[in-house]
């Protein structure tokens, strides 16, 4: 007997003498675009087709393949499709309500798809009409919610969460998208909500929840009263916000985990000899192939929890045990196409219990610090469009934790030290700093060495100018409350001084390259301001009085690097052009680092020349320092301790906008491909009764 193949709808025989045969459900497909209503011949219609295997590809081709004009002529028929799938909703038995999921992922999208041609008619009219839109999209948003929280299949709750990622990002622009009008009056929240306070439903869900809940978050936020901001403001729910918290740490452990395999790929063998010889030729070779997987929504989500519920601060420093489960996935994940922004979820909801510790010695985790060695990864390579998006939010989430009173009070906390093992980009002149050798700090130090990290690592000629303005305000927000509340941290204090030196002398060495596209001395007064704290507060938060001494040698070791800074705004503040303003803030901030050069390098002449030393050790220098304290004159300046708070819809309504489109579309692109096939649900519901 011949061998029967399926294609894009057609039963066909492999011997050609035959013509092709349509399944049924592409003939019951044809009929619903046909101008009449299917139902007149065949009462039983409705019924049948929720009972027949949904053909995604043939039923969105055929609404894609129609212009706009013709789509009109069926729009009762395409009305009463949408109807009966969302009464189908309400059907006991299951196989019905997959195929009535599974026809309005197909429905939205292919309508949606038409809305981008010139006809220009209105969306919610062609699926819905106006005249039953509000009662229809009640129904579909209380069908989806109950399924959402029944205690039924897993699978069912899979496919509701795709719909509704499907129903949000059907257009670029979620602000544009009127149907999620309906999903704001209708909420989901608590469904959401429910789902990540459940330890079994947050690891089958839990992801696509997060991603959802982002997004939602983001609909009109700027432009009306969104409920689902007011509501994730105000949830105090432990268990929730933890179930959130674990989520989005096992997402971004996985990345972790993944980059850790390739980096150790790339350094063993053949590729690692090649690598030593050559520098860092095949670095950005390798962490471009990392880079696609970024993970963007993700961290979206840890940024609207962060920012918007002072409650998940807490999450941030809490233990996950959970995360050294290990389950078996019941069904086997589909692999997600590669795409250049990466909202692609983690290959398993879970993480093994190798996983869980950074390194050998350390037995918990939590996500402030997964959240940290994910920063120093994608905040290597700032040249990708992609990574600098994430590099950016990466600086945002810092920036609000380091304004909050809360997180200050455990990443200072000398009760809990943790050894945190950020990535170091490979540098020809540094050696990798061995794992091993990592101290058990309080986590604002793994803060503070990822700034200076930063620091050291970006200065190029595609300079990262608005990335470098965060680190510093991060830098300072964090000394800010130190110097408020007294809290003297041991910290390699001259790492931090040195790389902020190196930074201001290469904004020198490159000023006419800078200065074409940059204001460099906003951030050259922030550098400044930074030593300026130090001069002023440093004796009330810097570990002992020798970290005070230190600070004063390296100023004066560095002082050739503070002259040309002052020539150079001295110059440009003379002049009448565009920067005498901002160079003139410059001259004035160096008054007290300039009166520190000027008082001691005279002394230490003198020192050299009594004793009849040519080259003064830093012992020596520091003995000098010491007893001239009494003689230096420094004057007070106002305001180093005072910052302005971090606004996002003032100031970053735009980036937003922007990577919530870019996250919106790659959503889009990954449900597309992947995660609408039926062959998995089905076996779960493989007999009717």
């Amino acid at each position: 007997m011949a061998q029967t193949e399926k294609k894009g709808g057609l039963l066909r025989k492999s011997s050609a003498s035959k013509k092709p045969l349509k399944e049924k459900v592409v003939l019951m497909y044809d009929e619903i675009f046909m101008t009449e209503d299917p139902s007149k011949c065949n009462p039983r219609f409705w019924e049948e087709l929720f009972l027949m295997k949904v053909n995604l590809e043939y039923l969105e081709g055929k609404l894609e393949a129609l212009d706009g004009e013709e789509l009109m002529k069926i729009k009762d028929n395409i009305n009463c499709l949408f109807q009966h799938c969302i009464q189908a909703l309400g059907e006991e038995h299951p196989i019905r309500v997959v195929n009535a999921l599974q026809t309005l992922c197909a429905l939205i999208r292919g309508v949606h798809q038409k809305n981008k041609s010139t006809s220009g008619f209105d969306i919610i009219n062609m699926l819905v009409g106006f005249d039953k839109a509000e009662l229809c999209m009640k129904n579909l948003m209380e069908s989806l919610d109950s399924l959402l929280c029944a205690e039924g299949s897993e699978s069912l709750k899979s496919l509701c969460l795709k719909l509704l990622l499907c129903l949000v990002t059907v257009t670029d622009n979620i602000s544009q998208n009127t149907i999620l009008e309906y999903v704001m009056i209708n909420s989901i929240f608590e469904a959401i909500l429910q789902i990540l306070s459940s330890p079994l439903s947050r690891r089958e869900h839990g992801y696509d929840a997060v991603v959802l809940l982002a997004l939602l978050v983001n609909y009109r936020k700027y432009e009306s009263v969104n409920p689902y901001i007011v509501k994730l403001s105000i949830v105090d729910d432990e268990a929730t916000l933890n179930g959130m918290g674990l989520v989005i740490a096992q997402a971004l452990s996985e990345y972790n985990r993944q980059y850790k395999d390739k980096e150790e790929e790339h350094q063993s063998g053949f590729f690692s000899a090649l690598t030593n010889m050559v520098g860092s030729m095949f670095i950005a070779d390798a962490d471009e192939k990392i880079s696609v997987q970024t993970n963007e929504a993700i961290l979206l989500a840890l940024y609207e929890a962060v920012h918007l519920n002072r409650n998940f601060i807490t999450v941030l420093a809490q233990s996950h045990p959970e995360m050294g489960l290990m389950t078996t996935p019941t069904s086997p994940i589909p692999t997600t196409p590669v795409t250049p922004l990466g909202t692609t979820p983690p290959s398993s909801d879970v993480i093994s219990s190798a996983e869980l510790p950074l390194d050998a010695d350390v037995q918990t985790s939590n996500l402030l610090i997964t959240f940290l060695k994910y920063s120093s990864i994608v905040m290597q390579d700032t040249k990708d469009e992609h990574r600098l998006h994430s590099g950016k939010l990466c600086l945002i989430i810092l920036t609000c934790i380091a304004e909050d009173q809360y997180a200050n009070a455990f990443l200072h906390d000398d009760n809990m030290n943790f050894r945190v093992n950020l990535h170091r980009m490979p540098m020809r002149h540094r050696k990798k700093a061995a794992d091993k050798n990592l101290p058990c700090r309080p986590l604002v130090c793994a803060v503070l060495d990822l700034m200076v990290e930063f620091i050291v690592t970006h200065m190029m000629k595609e300079f990262p100018m608005d990335l470098y303005v965060r680190c510093i305000q991060i830098v300072h927000k964090l000394l800010c409350y130190q110097k408020k509340c007294r809290v003297r941290l041991h910290y390699t204090w001259r790492e931090l001084w040195s790389a902020l030196i190196n930074l201001l002398k290469f904004l020198m060495s490159n000023e006419t390259v800078l200065l074409a596209k940059h204001n460099i001395f906003t951030l050259a007064l922030m550098v400044v301001n930074l030593f300026n704290m130090f001069i002023t507060y440093g004796d009330t938060f810097l570990p002992t009085p020798s970290s005070y001494d230190e600070l004063y040698y390296e100023i004066i070791r560095m002082h050739q690097n503070f002259d040309n800074l002052y020539s150079m705004v001295l110059r440009l503040s003379t002049n009448a052009g565009q920067w005498k303003e901002p160079a003139s803030k410059v001259t004035h901030a160096l008054v007290n680092i300039r009166a520190i050069i000027n008082h001691f390098n005279p002394k230490i002449e003198s020192y050299a020349a009594v004793n009849h030393i040519s080259q003064l050790s830093e012992d020596q220098v520091l003995e000098v320092v010491r007893s001239n304290y009494d003689t230096l004159t420094l004057k007070l300046q106002d305001g180093l301790d005072q910052y302005e708070r971090y606004s996002e819809q003032h100031k970053e309504a735009a980036f937003f906008k922007e990577l919530v489109r870019s996250i919106s579309i790659n959503v889009r692109k990954n449900l597309a491909f992947n995660t609408l096939s039926q062959e998995l649900l089905l076996k779960e519901f493989s007999t009717i009764s």
